[in-house]
């Protein structure tokens, strides 16, 4: 199982509980394309082929230009993908749990590489402000569409 780097400079974990059926949660967050339709944050996201391990998206968020490799899909439950950025490799987890009528969805980020050693402080703060974002819009959304 695909996991963070547990030893980088930067991690962060969140979590949030969505109201809104399992699918509905699932199918917005791994309909990559559409990103950009419900999370401000996202200016563009483009997939190359099916959504698979060893498939990857590219997409552009902060400034940034990324392309992550999946390198972990569980449909309904867990998606894996990580890959590196201006000088910061991440490795990005998320998963999905029923519970009763709600989605517990978790979300676990590390960053690493010597540009996030020079400024941990200042990218950890940034990396959990983007994942707060990123839970509440995928919430907003979700919850709207149920």
């Amino acid at each position: 199982m695909a996991t963070i780097d547990e030893t980088a400079p930067v991690t962060v974990r969140l979590s949030t509980v969505i109201d809104a059926p399992l699918t509905t949660v699932w199918d917005l967050h791994t309909d990559i394309a559409a990103w950009p339709t419900w999370n401000a944050d996202v200016d563009r996201a483009e997939v190359n082929g099916p959504l698979r391990p060893g498939s990857s998206f590219t997409w552009r968020t902060h400034g940034l230009d990324i392309t992550s490799t999946v390198h972990e899909l569980v449909p309904g439950e867990r998606i894996v993908w990580g890959g590196p950025a201006g000088g910061i490799t991440g490795m990005h987890v998320w998963t999905f749990e029923q519970s009763g009528d709600h989605v517990i969805v978790r979300t676990e980020e590390s960053w690493s590489g010597t540009s996030v050693e020079a400024a941990a402080d200042r990218l950890g703060k940034a990396l959990h402000q983007s994942l707060e974002n990123w839970l509440s819009s995928l919430k907003a959304r979700a919850e709207h569409t149920a």
